[in-house]
């Protein structure tokens, strides 16, 4: 199966909390499994959007203990590994997408980039090699691009 990241900060504002919903739904909806970090704001997002259309979520966790999983992680990878784990979660993924975001989301990128993954960005670090979308649904139309 396909599987694409949805990356972000632990902490956003609405507008962004809504994009990253939109795009777990729209992960569910197309059979692909979403990848995040496990945690709160961006992640717990798209695992909410995700689960309300019964898709399959991973959050791989800084810690050791599932219970640190947001509440909408079906597949909870503890990792023990801190921040280390933002390269597993962009190892596990096909291709990723950043929304918003904050240091730890521009490490994620990256490591990406730097790997040849393809990231697309709605309102996050606007860097070479990002691909900017406007929109969840634009966002995922270019992320289903370059999986399929």
């Amino acid at each position: 199966m396909k599987t694409v990241g949805v990356i972000g900060a632990g902490k956003a504002d609405d507008e962004l909390l809504r994009l990253a919903e939109d795009l777990g739904r729209l992960i569910a909806k197309n059979g692909l499994i979403l990848i995040t970090g496990g945690l709160k704001g961006v992640m717990e997002a798209a695992c909410r959007g995700a689960c309300s259309e019964g898709g399959i979520t991973v959050g791989i966790l800084p810690t050791l203990d599932k219970q640190d999983a947001n509440p909408y992680v079906r597949v909870p990878i503890p990792t023990g590994m801190g921040e280390m784990r933002n390269i597993l979660v962009v190892r596990a993924s096909d291709v990723l997408i950043a929304v918003g975001g904050e240091y730890g989301t521009l490490s994620e990128i990256a490591f990406a980039l730097k790997t040849g993954k393809k990231v697309i960005g709605i309102k996050t670090w606007k860097i070479p090699g990002v691909i900017e979308a406007a929109s969840a649904e634009e966002a995922f139309r270019i992320a289903l691009s370059f999986i399929f």
